[in-house]
C-alpha cells in the first residue's frame, strides 16, 4: 500500500489500514514519521519508510534532485515482496506507476485518465472526494470493513484544550498573534490551553499530549487529524483547504473557513504574494465561533 504525504494523510488511512492487517499481510510505504503511528495502531503492517520527492513543498518538480537511486531501491524491494495486491486511495500516476513497478498482480486505487491502464481496478470517484472516503470506497472493493478508531485512550480532562499551531506549510498557518487573541480570551474565559511547540515531530509525546485533551484547536494539519482519531473534538481553521474535502474525521468536528480563492484547495504553493484566504478571518469572530461551539461539548463525554 502506498501513502505518500503527511501524518494527516496516514491517520485517515488507518482503519481501513486496522481492517487489512486483521485479514492480511500488509506492508505500506509511506513516510518514517508513520513508523510510530503503526506501532501503536497497527504494529503487525509493515512499513518502508520513504520521502517521495514530489511530496515536498520546495523544488518537487526538480527532477535532477530526486533520490533516484533511493526510488530504485525501494522499488526492487517492493518487487522482492511478491505482492497478491497493491492499493493507493489516491488518484495520481505517480502511485500508479510505482503500483504496476510493485509488481503485484491485482492493482487497486482511484482512477486517472493517464494511468488507468496501469491499474487492474480503477475505481472512479468523485472529483472531489475525502480521503477518508476514498478509503472506505477502496474497503468495499476489497471487502473489508474499516476498524472505527480505538477513542479515548483516557478520560479527558474538564476544560483543557490542545492547541497546535502549525501547518504542513507556512501559507496554511493561521498567523500566530491571531491565535493569541484567541487563546488569551479562551484562558480568560475558564479554559486551561496547552499550546504545543510547533517543532514537536516525537510522535508518541504528541498522543500523548493530545490524549487527555477536551478539545482540539489547530490549522489544516495532521495534529488535528490525529486528534480526532483519538477521539478529542477538533476546531480548525482553513484556509486553502477546503473543509469538505479535507476536515477531521469527528462527530463533533468544526471548522472556520477562510475567504473564497479560484485555486483552491492548495497544497504546497499559494499562487498570491499572501494566502489572502486564511488572512481575511479575524480573531474575534474566530473566537466567538470557537466559543459557541465548546459549549455544544458540554455534554459530549
Amino acid at each position: 500500500m502506498l501513502e505518500l504525504w503527511g501524518l494527516g494523510d496516514t491517520v485517515l488511512a488507518l482503519p481501513f489500514l486496522r481492517a487489512a492487517a486483521a485479514r492480511h499481510q500488509v506492508t505500506l510505504l509511506a513516510p518514517a514519521r508513520s513508523l510510530s503511528l503503526l506501532r501503536r495502531f497497527a504494529p503487525s503492517i509493515d512499513c518502508i519508510p520513504f520521502r517521495a520527492p514530489w511530496t515536498s513543498a520546495r523544488d518537487r518538480y526538480r527532477l535532477a534532485g530526486w533520490p533516484w537511486r533511493n526510488l530504485w531501491r525501494v522499488t526492487a524491494e517492493l518487487r522482492t515482496r511478491d505482492f497478491d495486491v497493491a492499493f493507493s486511495a489516491r488518484s495520481d500516476p505517480r502511485d500508479h506507476l510505482w503500483l504496476r513497478l510493485s509488481g503485484a498482480r491485482r492493482r487497486v486505487s482511484a482512477t486517472h485518465p493517464a494511468s488507468a491502464r496501469l491499474l487492474t481496478d480503477p475505481l472512479t470517484l468523485p472529483a472531489r472526494t475525502h480521503r477518508a472516503d476514498a478509503w472506505t470506497a477502496l474497503s468495499a472493493t476489497l471487502g473489508l470493513d474499516p476498524l472505527p478508531s480505538p477513542g479515548r485512550l483516557r478520560p479527558p480532562q474538564d476544560r483543557l484544550i490542545v492547541a497546535h499551531l502549525g501547518a504542513g506549510s507556512p501559507h496554511g498557518a493561521w498567523p500566530k498573534e491571531r491565535w493569541t487573541v484567541v487563546i488569551d480570551q479562551l484562558r480568560r474565559r475558564g479554559w486551561s490551553v496547552v499550546v504545543l511547540d510547533d517543532s514537536l515531530v516525537d510522535l508518541d509525546r504528541l498522543i500523548e499530549a493530545l490524549a487527555p485533551a477536551r478539545a482540539f484547536l489547530g490549522n489544516d494539519s495532521g495534529p488535528g487529524h490525529l486528534a480526532a482519531f483519538l477521539g478529542v473534538p477538533t476546531f480548525t481553521i482553513f484556509g486553502p483547504g477546503i473543509p469538505e474535502l479535507a476536515a477531521p474525521r469527528h462527530p463533533f468536528a468544526a471548522w472556520q473557513q477562510g475567504g473564497p480563492c479560484p485555486h483552491k484547495p492548495c497544497r504546497n504553493a499559494c499562487h498570491y504574494a499572501q494566502p489572502h484566504c486564511l488572512l481575511s478571518i479575524d480573531p474575534e469572530p474566530a473566537r466567538h465561533t470557537i466559543e459557541a461551539w465548546l459549549a455544544t461539548l458540554a455534554d459530549h463525554p
